[in-house]
């Protein structure tokens, strides 16, 4: 069974970037700032201080990456928090938290979340009609698993 989440009009985006990668978000950001400064935004770290200075508007802070901060965006991934995550990852260079990160995309994928980690996916989730409208975004029920039968040792 599954259950629904409403994505608000004012959608809450994480926007998160890589050392290597932060021009490129800041490139894309100064593209859809329009956009951007219609929903509500958190970011890691210096990319969250970087969008505010370049958008001139309120960008909600967690720690840096390797200090805690993909994992704190997890948890508010696992809280439905999160409407959409923009994560420009560098696939090219090996990260100290490459395990956070990855536990942070797969929370994106277990929760249903809409996640570009490439220019081309975010203009096409920017794009779509549903990011200036409620969506119903299916979330899926994990009820099951939390109550399988756990052999004991």
């Amino acid at each position: 069974m599954k259950t629904v989440k409403t994505l608000p009009e004012r959608k809450t985006i994480a926007l998160v970037a890589h050392d290597n990668k932060k021009e490129d978000l800041l490139n894309w950001i100064d593209v859809h700032a329009d956009k951007l400064q219609m929903h509500n935004l958190v970011a890691t770290g210096t990319t969250g201080r970087l969008i505010s200075e370049k958008l001139g508007v309120n960008v909600q802070r967690v720690l840096s990456g390797p200090l805690g901060g993909d994992q704190q965006l997890g948890s508010m991934i696992a809280e439905k928090k999160i409407d959409i995550v923009i994560f420009f990852w560098d696939p090219m260079e090996s990260q100290p938290h490459d395990s956070d990160v990855k536990a942070f995309l797969r929370l994106c994928v277990v929760w249903n979340v809409p996640m570009a980690c490439d220019p081309a996916t975010a203009d096409f989730i920017l794009s779509s009609p549903y990011m200036c409208t409620e969506y119903q975004a299916m979330v899926p029920d994990y009820n099951n698993y939390l109550k399988r039968n756990i052999p004991e040792s």
